[in-house]
């Protein structure tokens, strides 16, 4: 470890200045960076400078102190670490700070920095599988750089996913079953903690599947040279019961125990219901079992505060949060715009520094840290600002991410990159159309790219600029698919004076020239460039047919880039169902009910729910499950029905008193809906999608003309979430 310490910060120094720091043993030099361990009092004869002050006490373990000590013509900066984990912090942050350019490093006179960490535990998960969507692809040295890279920022754990067939990926370099064990060296020699996720057996009760889930686990343990913690998910794959789970988490622990004596079983309680979570406190409570190292919170586990109640003090908990999905996850993007949500998908290049300081600071006070889900290098950025704000949680998340860009891109373009990265962010704030930060964003990230031609092969980087290309053209795509969906439903009003089937094959003419009449190819070749240098730095995986992606939801953003982003698949399907009508007035009526479905006129309302436009929409989605996915993202129905809540608020005001409304309600399954409070009676309750309930609204609901609609959530539990009821859309009519 302690050679391993020295040669990191001669090599991160010589790759960015090209200067070639000498190790020695003497003080001939009048610049010495020392590093040594806290009580040394000399150092070859140079006396260790005390703390002072307030300082004076000692260094919290994998602390640091950095001084800069001036005698004369010499200069020392001494880096005395807690541990040996305290030094290689401490260089991590004279490396961050350090201002680093081809023969020159600067670093600020009379430093005297003091630091600890606030949190035990931090970590991400780098499943070395086929699901993620880059890391498959990587050699152990690549392993090596980047858990180096984490730890410089401040993590101390790395979280892998074993036992991996060989065959499940086309793009790993080493067989699955050796890189488990190239893992654990790297974490050994970074004195890294090194965790495994590894899901029991789906159903225990099988006969034998007890002893073969043991027996697969010692055989992995006994080829790991350094081995942490043991994470069992109870859920998320699995459905066993605890009664059923415990003894074997039990026997688990002596097993592990037998090649890893300091190591911990966790278990998590993921798709655990209320006699499940039960079941297992109660045996916490009664048992008190020593086995057990802690808990780990995730996604669809009890809420996190519950759990750190129930939890006895003997046992710690373990943040499992999501910070590398954007839908169908933990933390989805808020009122993130459709148009993004069906293009970028689930696993886009996605920095979000505010965002997720925000969700640090709310949940990570019931846990003694964490280790992240992450599955790809797309949530690079992210992965540093949970490292740094476990280390120090009051730290400005600016300051974070400009140590980013100044570590990684260099001190010339730290602070402009840093900009950018916070305005990656902001385009996904509110609805994309109108939306001009994304113009200008992207205008900022061509003028680093002109000026910065030196890191066009830095894969970092590479991904930034890629989501700035993409991001506009998307927006330049919707603006223009908008209006060409705008101009055939005006063909359709006048379908009455020139006939049915003329107004639809005139409709179909604005329609199809989305996919013939194309815009902004120049942002999308940019896009297509992008993709294809990181598949050659990193191996991500941005297409299933070009590069082998392992999913369409696994970082395929290139096979999703034209996607449409107005209705013409759900109009054209449409058409052809309005064509075989037998009557002119039910092809008329049918038209003008699809010309006015989202407009529904003077006095009327609608919204189309969890839209980044939806304007009476009070409430955000629970669980993040709020874009529908089917056909591997290919999906024909409007694109309304493609966006839910499964339990939404609305809130309206301004409605005449006076007046008769309906409530139109589109989704699927039950609408338990109430106005006001008051749980209303339907008149029509059509379950399927794109089919209606409707509610009558007694005028003596709205006497102040506001009105405030809920949804009482029916007893679905038993239900996969795909079957769940759910709503889409609500009208309000005037009668």
């Amino acid at each position: 470890m302690y050679e391993t310490v020295g040669n990191v910060l001669v090599e991160e120094i010589e790759k960015r200045t090209t200067i070639e720091l000498v190790k020695s043993n003497d003080w001939g030099s009048n610049t010495t960076i020392a590093l040594v361990l806290q009580g040394e009092t000399d150092v070859f004869g140079e006396k260790v400078p005390g703390p002072k002050g307030v300082d004076k006490k000692p260094i919290k373990a994998e602390g640091y102190r950095i001084v800069h000590q001036k005698e004369g013509e010499k200069n020392i900066l001494w880096i005395i670490g807690a541990d040996a984990r305290g030094v290689l912090y401490g260089i991590g942050r004279l490396l961050r700070i350090a201002k680093m350019e081809s023969g020159h490093i600067k670093i600020a006179n009379d430093l005297n920095i003091v630091s600890a960490p606030e949190y035990t535990l931090r970590g991400h998960q780098f499943g070395y599988r086929n699901t993620a969507n880059s890391w498959d692809a990587w050699t152990v040295e690549q392993f090596d750089q980047h858990f180096r890279e984490q730890v410089l920022f401040g993590a101390n754990s790395f979280e892998n996913i074993p036992f991996q067939e060989p065959s499940s990926s086309p793009h790993f370099k080493v067989d699955p079953q050796e890189m488990e064990v190239r893992l654990s060296e790297i974490c050994e020699k970074y004195d890294a903690d090194y965790w495994v996720w590894t899901p029991a057996p789906h159903d225990l009760s099988v006969p034998n599947a007890h002893q073969e889930g043991l027996d697969e686990q010692e055989a992995f343990y006994a080829r790991c040279p350094r081995l942490d913690g043991v994470f069992v998910p109870g859920g998320d794959p699995g459905e066993n019961h605890p009664s059923k789970l415990i003894p074997y988490l039990k026997d688990l622990s002596v097993v592990l125990k037998k090649y890893h004596p300091d190591a911990g079983i966790w278990v998590s309680l993921q798709g655990f219901n209320e006699e499940k979570v039960s079941y297992f406190f109660e045996y916490l409570k009664t048992d008190n079992p020593d086995w057990l190292k802690g808990l780990v919170y995730g996604p669809s586990s009890p809420p996190i505060d519950v759990e750190r109640e129930l939890l006895p003090e003997k046992y710690l908990h373990r943040f499992y949060p999501d910070i590398t999905h954007t839908v169908r996850c933990h933390y989805p993007v808020e009122r993130w715009d459709q148009a993004f949500a069906l293009t970028l998908g689930r696993e886009p290049c996605n920095p979000q520094p505010l965002q997720y300081t925000k969700l640090f600071h709310g949940d990570i006070g019931y846990t003694d840290g964490f280790i992240t889900y992450s599955d790809g290098s797309h949530d690079d950025v992210n992965k540093v600002v949970w490292s740094q704000l476990g280390w120090d949680s009051k730290q400005d998340v600016h300051d974070i991410v400009f140590e980013y860009c100044q570590f990684f891109f260099g001190p010339k373009v730290a602070e402009e990159a840093t900009k950018g990265i916070f305005d990656l962010e902001q385009n996904w704030v509110g609805p994309a159309l109108g939306n001009e930060v994304i113009t200008t964003t992207l205008a900022l990230w061509q003028k680093m790219e002109t000026q910065h031609p030196e890191l066009n092969s830095n894969w970092r980087w590479q991904q930034l600029v890629m989501r700035a290309y993409y991001d506009a053209y998307i927006q330049e795509r919707l603006t223009y698919e908008k209006g060409l969906e705008s101009k055939a439903y005006d063909v359709l009003a006048n379908a009455e004076t020139i006939g049915a089937e003329n107004a639809i094959n005139e409709a179909l003419v604005y329609l199809e020239k989305a996919d013939t009449e194309l815009v902004a190819q120049n942002l999308k070749q940019k896009v297509f460039d992008y993709a294809e240098a990181l598949f050659r730095s990193i191996g991500a995986q941005t297409s299933v047919s070009k590069y082998n992606a392992r999913s369409a939801e696994r970082g395929a953003i290139l096979d999703f880039i034209d996607y449409p982003l107005n209705n013409r698949w759900w109009l054209e399907d449409e058409f052809e169902k309005v064509k075989k009508f037998s009557t002119e007035n039910e092809k008329l009526a049918r038209l003008e009910f699809i010309r006015t479905y989202e407009f529904p006129g003077e006095g009327s309302f609608y919204d189309n729910i969890s839209s980044a436009d939806a304007k009476h929409v009070t409430s955000e989605t629970d669980d993040a499950i709020d874009y529908l996915w089917e056909n591997d993202g290919v999906s024909r129905k409007r694109l309304s029905t493609q966006l839910f809540q499964f339990s939404p608020t609305l809130e309206y005001d301004g409605l005449d008193a006076d007046a008769s409304y309906l409530i139109r309600v589109s989704g699927y399954g039950e609408a338990l809906l109430r106005a006001n409070g008051q749980r209303l009676k339907p008149t029509k309750y059509e379950k399927g999608f794109e089919q209606f309930k409707e509610f009558p609204l007694p005028k003596d609901l709205i006497q102040e003309g506001k009105l405030k609609i809920t949804f009482d959530k029916p007893d679905e539990e038993h239900l996969n979430w795909r079957k769940q009821s759910r709503v889409t859309d609500v009208w309000i009519l005037k009668q």
